[in-house]
């Protein structure tokens, strides 16, 4: 992977320093800190915090982290997400692993050791307690949360549709400069 310039308030802490493929988007008023691993056309969004200054964070291909969500690790927890993730507006995402094609709603909480199968829905506001295991396919929703039911074929075929939304997207903001251009 190619580092890129990251245009934000504070790049690195310590000697870690983020590591994002060029075809990256990052808003302008999100702070990507320490060591952070971003994969292909992927995005973070405005007012997002991304946090690894005690562990690593990795978000795979087209993968979009929402406008105010928080990813944080711990030291016994790195985050890890898959490929054509959807984290909502204001998820919070700490010390967890979610596989490929999730879609993490509004203001969803994954708390630390939690596992989310690939091919999931988190419900808004739904909270992924401590340790949980979250099997492939499952619609969780609740506080805390719960499986609920298996997806359809057709829910999950939307899953990395959702993801493509946000790859153009940031491809169109990606190419203004008056988004682009630091503060």
């Amino acid at each position: 992977m190619v580092e890129k310039e990251v245009f934000t308030s504070w790049q690195r802490f310590l000697p870690k320093q983020p590591k994002l493929a060029p075809s990256v988007f990052v808003a302008r008023t999100a702070d990507v800190i320490g060591a952070v691993s971003v994969d292909e056309h992927s995005s973070i969004w405005f007012q997002a915090v991304v946090r690894a200054d005690i562990n690593e964070i990795v978000i795979g291909r087209r993968t979009n982290i929402q406008d105010g969500c928080i990813l944080h690790v711990a030291d016994d927890y790195p985050v890890r997400i898959g490929d054509d993730v959807t984290c909502g507006h204001r998820a919070v995402i700490h010390a967890c692993h979610i596989g490929d094609r999730v879609l993490v709603g509004m203001g969803a909480i994954i708390l630390d050791g939690a596992e989310i199968g690939s091919d999931s829905i988190i419900g808004a506001h739904t909270l992924v307690t401590k340790g949980s295991k979250v099997p492939p396919g499952s619609l969780i929703l609740g506080s805390p949360g719960k499986v609920i039911r298996s997806l359809r074929a057709e829910e999950i075929a939307a899953l990395p549709r959702m993801a493509a939304k946000y790859v153009s997207v940031a491809a169109a903001y990606r190419s203004s400069p008056s988004v682009t251009d630091k503060k």
